[in-house]
């Protein structure tokens, strides 16, 4: 991008929000606050004409309600693009590249923002590297948003955090303004695939979390379980990249503690069902919403494979996924390698 393409997009601030669910409404909701008109994309009709008369999202955060001036949903997703100039990306990383397989046009005149904290299953791959490599989409156009920042939290304007990644760091400012809100505290950084990874691994280890919850161990064996994931994601991004990184920072580990931790987290749910007993089958059945972390296991222990680096948590979190090894032997296994 030029630095005249790059003042053309510092001028336009048109949002599209590509998803529906609750940090899709979350975002939604931090973008109108900030008094940022949306575009907002819906697959189903029904769903845009509901929220036209009620003005609030009848399926998740229900409580929180926009200004009719401000929103302007759709089922017509090239509409959305072509209106906006902000993508913003917030459909689970199991459904995105469904979408993204809709474009029919390059996006090289857009920013596109990912709020996806997973990996792409059917590629796997990144949502950054998808967008290079199948839509044209420049580097230096995408930024990834993520941090401690449970959507149930941003619905009632208590205090969250976030970190905006990009290469150029002028474009993640920008959006950082775009973004100002009083209940948000938003860092911008250049570690784009650090920041992609670390979200994406920190869903593993609120699984891993939720097991151990499950099978009934407390809290002493939960802080060493969170302990050693901490060594483990650094020892992990440090061989994907060796960009210099402060793993304590708020993107890294305030997002997998809170995820690990939080009652809001789908993912230490989702392995708290799996450490009672239930099969993935029945755990579909009890949960609503997608949790990454149960496509991001097998992604990222398949793509270890070709990395000499040790990963016992999520090992463990695969083989009792995907082998359909027995939760609290495979516990016991993995708790004698801690330190």
């Amino acid at each position: 991008m030029n630095s005249s393409s790059t003042e053309d997009t510092f001028s336009n601030n048109t949002v599209g929000l590509l998803g529906n669910g609750s940090w899709a409404t979350a975002i939604a909701k931090i973008f109108t606050d900030s008094g940022i008109h949306v575009h907002w994309y819906f697959r189903k009709e029904e769903d845009v004409e509901y929220i036209k008369k009620h003005l609030h999202n009848q399926n998740y955060l229900t409580g929180v309600h926009f200004v009719r001036e401000q929103i302007s949903p759709s089922s017509n997703l090239e509409d959305v693009l072509e209106k906006s100039k902000w993508i913003v990306l917030t459909i689970p990383s199991a459904y995105l590249e469904e979408t993204l397989e809709q474009i029919k046009f390059p996006l090289d005149d857009k920013i596109v923002v990912s709020g996806v904290k997973g990996i792409l299953p059917k590629s796997n791959r990144l949502t950054g590297s998808y967008l290079k490599e199948f839509l044209g989409l420049p580097e230096n156009q995408f930024v990834v948003i993520s941090g401690p920042s449970h959507a149930e939290e941003v619905a009632l304007n208590q205090l969250s955090f976030l970190t905006l990644g990009c290469v150029d760091l002028k474009i993640s400012e920008r959006l950082r303004q775009m973004m100002k809100t009083p209940y948000l505290k938003i860092k911008v950084s250049d570690d784009v695939l650090g920041i992609e990874y670390s979200a994406a691994l920190k869903n593993i280890f609120a699984l891993a979390a939720g097991i151990a919850k499950g099978l009934g161990y407390g809290d002493n064996l939960q802080s060493v379980l969170i302990s050693n994931a901490t060594s483990e994601m650094k020892r992990f991004l440090k061989e994907i990249n060796s960009s210099k990184r402060n793993i304590n920072k708020s993107v890294y580990l305030g997002d997998l503690l809170v995820t690990a931790y939080s009652s809001h987290s789908r993912n230490r749910h989702f392995g708290e069902l799996i450490g009672q007993g239930f099969n993935l089958k029945e755990v579909g059945q009890k949960m609503k919403m997608v949790a990454e972390g149960y496509f991001a296991s097998r992604t990222i222990y398949n793509l270890k494979k070709n990395i000499k680096v040790k990963t016992p948590i999520i090992d463990a979190v695969y083989e009792i996924l995907y082998k359909k090894k027995s939760p609290k032997i495979t516990f016991e296994k993995l708790i004698e390698k801690f330190s």
